[in-house]
């Protein structure tokens, strides 16, 4: 493994802060900082920037929200911009930046934001991932893009097609790479890498570093410069952490409690499998909350429909699997919501990262019951906080709700046998659709029937009837053998 130089201690990214103009970025880049309220970075962006912009190799480690994007995507856009030109030949658009990232949404917003930035220069971006028609993309492929953002699938795809051309990629980019390999992308990074150029600028950026995402990187980057701007699989500081204690079968009166105690008009509830995400979406309607599901099995569409309505108001609450919801970036969403406890526990990590964002304090509630005994533990080992369950105030579960509840009570169980492993199972759907579109989940296998016949015990068969003996000569005699005569030829007697 490359040796890594010393990390940045966390208590330097305290320091006072410089300014984006004291990195020797360019006017156009400026101009579009400043329409976007940016003044000074946030601790990743502040050290990143400088050492990206040196042409290191860089692995950096952030607590999801606080500007992971900017800190790759603004030096990514200075060293691409002696490449800036206004030629409407495709051939003097080459793709000279990849950034790959794990999931459609985050592909979308990392394109929105380098779009935001390089919005004065004449430098194209473009997007590709699945779930979409592949014929668009094409044509936006093939008239040039210097900054391409997808998703490893939809990348090979368009690789195979002949669409793509990596030739001449400067600057390669992994964004998320701990979920990539949650949901076996090492096969598809490891064919990527191997088309890109020798030479080249690699950053590999992330929540969370694990053992197997440094072996990883050891695989590829050069001597890289390892920036922690907090400490490895941390929660945001101004993130209020509070595990309620309820029944498993009053979760969902817990989460319509909490939401009408609160007064919550924005949160994003998290369920561990696609068919408990929509279960919970359809229960709330039903209270009265406005909700809506994304998971892997809704199609592309859909999920940008609901993301979008969650972010303009048209609904309260957003119930997500880890998959769908890894790397979305809303604006000042006060509270998130744990129905499950995850099966990973990095995977709290970055769901309660999804609020406390960029500074602002926000609110991380989970339900837990005795089940859960053995996730919160390893919650509390992975952040090393100990957190104590409490009682729901003034919270008085239905009772009694009759043979509805007991059918989705047994329904809820079924669904936590076949879905044990639901986080994994969740990845590797997403995995598959993230190529394109694809039909609705496989059909359960039903019970083939069993004909009763085969269940009879054996019987003998009865002994055959003796046949009559023929006479020694008529056994010894041979039959000539039958000649068919030949089609308009005469049989020889």
């Amino acid at each position: 493994m490359p040796e890594l130089n010393t990390p940045t201690a966390p208590e330097a990214a305290t320091a006072s802060l410089p300014r984006f103009d004291e990195f020797g970025l360019a006017p156009p880049i400026l101009q579009a900082l400043t329409e976007q309220g940016y003044q000074h970075p946030t601790p990743i962006q502040a050290q990143a920037i400088p050492v990206v912009l040196q042409g290191r190799d860089v692995m950096g480690a952030a607590q999801t929200g606080t500007g992971k994007t900017a800190g790759f995507s603004l030096p990514i856009i200075q060293q691409l911009l002696p490449h800036a030109n206004t030629s409407a030949s495709p051939a003097r658009h080459p793709v000279r930046a990849l950034i790959l990232t794990p999931t459609r949404e985050l592909a979308d917003q990392v394109a929105e934001n380098v779009k935001a930035y390089s919005r004065h220069t004449p430098l194209r971006s473009a997007v590709v991932f699945g779930g979409m028609d592949m014929a668009p993309q094409t044509a936006v492929l093939r008239a040039g893009v210097e900054i391409l953002i997808a998703t490893p699938g939809r990348l090979l795809d368009h690789v195979q097609q002949k669409t793509l051309n990596l030739s001449q990629t400067e600057i390669f980019v992994m964004d998320e790479a701990d979920r990539m390999l949650d949901m076996g992308f090492l096969p598809d990074l490891q064919r990527i890498i191997n088309l890109l150029p020798k030479q080249r600028q690699n950053l590999m950026f992330s929540a969370t570093f694990s053992p197997e995402i440094k072996k990883l990187a050891a695989s590829f980057l050069k001597n890289p410069q390892l920036i922690e701007v907090a400490r490895s699989n941390a929660t945001a500081e101004r993130v209020t952490q509070i595990i309620y204690k309820v029944e498993e079968e009053a979760k969902r009166d817990a989460v319509v409690h909490l939401l009408k105690q609160r007064e919550i008009r924005q949160v994003i509830v998290f369920s561990n499998t696609k068919i408990g995400a929509s279960r919970l979406a359809r229960e709330l309607e039903r209270a009265g909350v406005k909700a809506s599901a994304i998971h892997g099995d809704k199609t592309q569409g859909e999920r940008m429909a609901a993301l979008e309505a969650f972010k303009a108001g048209g609904i309260d609450v957003l119930v997500a699997t880890d998959v769908a919801a890894r790397g979305l970036d809303i604006a000042e969403l006060p509270c998130v919501i744990n129905y499950d406890l995850p099966y990973n526990a990095e995977d709290y990590v970055h769901r309660i990262g999804r609020t406390g964002r960029a500074g602002a304090s926000g609110d991380a509630l989970s339900l837990y019951c005795d089940k859960d005994a053995r996730l919160l533990a390893d919650i509390e080992k992975l952040i090393k906080q100990k957190l104590v369950p409490v009682e729901l105030e003034d919270f008085h579960p239905r009772s009694g709700r009759g043979e509805r509840a007991d059918r989705g009570e047994r329904s809820d169980r079924a669904d936590r046998q076949s879905d044990r492993q639901g986080d994994r199972y969740a990845d590797r759907s997403e995995r598959r659709t993230e190529r394109g579109p694809r039909a609705a989940s496989a059909p359960i296998p039903r019970k083939e029937k069993v004909d009763p016949w085969f269940l009879k015990p054996y019987e003998p068969a009865a002994p055959a009837a003796p046949t009559e003996a023929k006479p020694a000569d008529a056994r010894n005699a041979k039959t000539p053998p039958k000649r068919a005569a030949l089609l308009g030829g005469r049989s020889k007697g």
